[in-house]
């Protein structure tokens, strides 16, 4: 068992969802339904194309000026 991240953000009605350490992404009305579908694809996506050992992402964040993405 792997624990992976879950990023949600709301667009219009739904919840979208990513795993930035896979690249697989999902939606649902709710968060969980979000979290449940992005957990379905994720292992689907790793049945076809499994990861390598020992691989790690690097996961950081960043900033930008102004007003972008307001």
């Amino acid at each position: 068992m792997k624990t992976f991240t879950a990023v949600l953000y709301r667009e219009e009605d739904m919840y979208v969802a990513e795993c930035p350490e896979v690249g697989t992404v999902s939606q649902g009305e709710t968060v969980e339904e979000a979290v449940a579908n992005l957990k379905e694809a994720t292992e689907l996506y790793l049945a076809e194309f499994p990861l390598e050992e020992g691989r790690k992402p690097i996961i950081t964040t960043f900033e930008v000026a102004g007003s972008a993405g307001a």
